[in-house]
């Protein structure tokens, strides 16, 4: 019997286990499968620090003004939490879009960082907090026998572990390695910031100054702004907002929220700033939009 290519097995295990649209969670700790087949429309997600590899087919994330279209030949890097907008470009029936979705361990990262040193990198700004590399055979090969571990699901607990650190020591020493160097360094400017990206998530609600929010990351006012817009392209204030919107859009379309109450709940007082707010992010004002959501996940589920 023919063996098949890693891609090719890689992609098979994918639609088995992911039987129709949508993300499934696996046995595998931190690992997920995510299966479309047809394009869908651009959406705000919260990507956290993850790897994804496709087998199939071509996702798009917006961060900011910056693009990153990744398919199988580029894998897709989020080294800190950040709001996006993605959408996959490539799918169909035929040839669904299938990614295997991995949690990136930060403290295992930075132990194989200390095991396996390379020549670091002296530029002085950190990464952007998303990155596109070459998904080379050797990381290919480690993922497919990572999903293989589905197939034989009383082999997980004692080799997937293996596997994963075999993937994590190949993005660290493959081409491209910065932003992962950099999540594995605790004194890295990336890291500083990955403080400040913390606490305005859990206090996007308040007013805050920036002044604060740098003293968090250990950094001047200045070179707070700088970096930070280095690893998420946007100002500390626009990345506040971009959380607001995303809360407040879930809280409408989810939770049939009035748009004026969903504005006072992420923290605005003024319902018309707010709307502004909102139809610059997202295109439309807020009740419009949550109308034509739930009307798509309505037609969708029939």
């Amino acid at each position: 019997m023919e063996l098949m290519n890693p891609l090719t097995k890689l992609a098979d295990i994918i639609a088995r286990h992911a039987p129709g649209d949508g993300i499934y969670d696996t046995a595998i700790p931190g690992a997920s499968l995510l299966r479309a087949s047809a394009p869908t429309m651009p959406m705000p997600v919260l990507y956290e620090p993850t790897l994804c590899l496709v087998a199939q087919g071509r996702k798009q994330a917006v961060l900011g003004t910056a693009t990153y279209v990744y398919d199988a030949a580029k894998y897709l890097v989020a080294s800190v939490n950040l709001p996006v907008t993605g959408s996959v470009i490539e799918a169909s029936d035929a040839r669904p879009y299938l990614c295997l979705r991995l949690d990136l361990d930060t403290a295992e990262l930075s132990e194989l960082a200390l095991r396996h040193p390379v020549k670091e990198d002296s530029s002085d700004l950190p990464s952007a907090g998303i990155s596109l590399g070459e998904t080379t055979p050797e990381l290919l090969d480690a993922a497919a026998r990572l999903a293989g571990l589905l197939d034989q699901p009383a082999d997980i607990e004692a080799i997937a572990p293996l596997v994963t650190r075999e993937i994590l020591y190949r993005l660290l020493t493959g081409p491209g390695n910065r932003a992962v160097r950099q999540m594995a360094q605790a004194n890295s400017r990336l890291n500083q910031i990955v403080k400040a990206i913390a606490w305005l998530r859990a206090h996007y609600t308040e007013a805050c100054r920036i002044d604060d929010v740098a003293d968090i990351a250990g950094m001047s006012r200045s070179s707070f702004h700088a970096n930070f817009k280095a690893v998420t392209a946007l100002s500390p204030l626009e990345f506040r907002t971009q959380l607001r919107m995303q809360e407040a859009r879930r809280l409408m379309v989810a939770e049939g929220m009035e748009a004026a109450t969903a504005g006072f709940q992420v923290g605005y007082e003024s319902p018309s700033q707010f709307s502004r707010d909102y139809v610059r992010i997202f295109g439309m004002p807020p009740a419009r939009d949550a109308s034509r959501l739930r009307e798509t996940a309505d037609s969708a589920a029939h």
